[in-house]
């Protein structure tokens, strides 16, 4: 049992987010970036009552307290709350109270920024929690989509999850954010931890990546020397690849353009050439600039 200081109360504790059970008995999927004090575990049987009893007694009680409360006027919706929260803490005391919490669906770094939103504590009353809220207060973390809660008791609360995945780094205004496939910031997310991720560089890249990168994907050659997709006047985008290239698309019908790439890429190996520009925007016609080409208007080194 957790010590208790004379004259004081039992200083609330975080509880662990704990993985649903695995052959890997011992260990848990999910880890807290702030573990609780004291061993947590989920408490089954050994509680006085069962749970049906003791909701049929908390259900009974409750109704003896509306009726109570019912010529009470503007002070029924206090006394309610007080007397709530006064069963809550007797069904406390018979078990009803959090030992652990369960994450479902959650990559492992998520799975702490969920915790920490969900405010849970150890010991908390399991039968006076609102559930509703608690999933708002998932749901608000960046990397979930959806979210739904299921109380267990007498002392375990389940959360599973549909998680955002992350599909590129959006580089903007001096800042790097992480972003999903609709272009929504993943808030808790540290760019600097995902450098698998392609760099999507621009205002309203953020909206228009979920349209051009799974085309980008599909052709290995293309993605291995990318660098990053710059957004042109929020309505098309350059490739810039890795050797210093820059592939220009046009506004509209990308796929196509790629697909113009591709057999340039099959007959002639234009991506391993080093041409300094590919120009795909003509869709008559393919202008590329060798990397020392002169450009129009430039002086010549040692010209008159």
């Amino acid at each position: 049992m957790p010590a208790v200081m004379r004259g004081g109360s039992r200083k609330p504790t975080r509880p662990r987010a704990e993985a649903p059970a695995s052959p890997n008995k011992g260990r848990s999927a999910a880890r807290n970036p702030a573990p609780p004090t004291g061993k947590l575990h989920a408490a089954r049987g050994g509680v006085g009552v069962s749970p049906r009893l003791a909701l049929g007694v908390a259900g009974a009680a409750l109704l003896i307290a509306l009726v109570a409360t019912l010529a009470t006027g503007h002070r029924t919706e206090r006394l309610a709350a007080a007397f709530g929260r006064g069963v809550d803490g007797q069904f406390a005391d018979l078990g009803f109270k959090l030992k652990a919490v369960h994450i479902e669906g959650a990559s492992p770094m998520a799975k702490a920024d969920i915790m920490n939103a969900t405010a849970l504590y150890q010991d908390q009353p399991t039968l006076g929690m609102d559930l509703e809220d608690l999933r708002a207060r998932v749901e608000s973390v960046g990397w979930v989509k959806t979210a739904k809660v299921v109380r267990l008791l007498p002392d375990t609360v389940s959360i599973t999850v549909e998680e955002r995945p992350a599909l590129a780094v959006w580089q903007h205004s001096g800042a790097m954010r992480v972003i999903d496939g609709e272009g929504r910031i993943i808030r808790e997310a540290d760019a600097a931890r995902f450098p698998q991720l392609p760099l999507v560089v621009g205002q309203g890249a953020d909206q228009a990546a979920g349209a051009i990168l799974p085309a980008v994907n599909a052709r290995p050659r293309l993605r291995d020397r990318l660098e990053a997709l710059v957004r042109v006047d929020d309505r098309r985008w350059d490739l810039r690849l890795k050797d210093g290239s820059l592939i220009q698309l046009p506004a509209i019908d990308e796929e196509s353009a790629l697909i113009q790439l591709d057999q340039l890429d099959q007959r002639q190996r234009i991506l391993d050439l080093g041409f300094a520009r590919i120009d795909l925007r003509d869709p008559e016609m393919v202008a590329v600039r060798p990397r020392d080409a002169v450009l129009p208007g430039q002086p010549v080194a040692g010209g008159a």
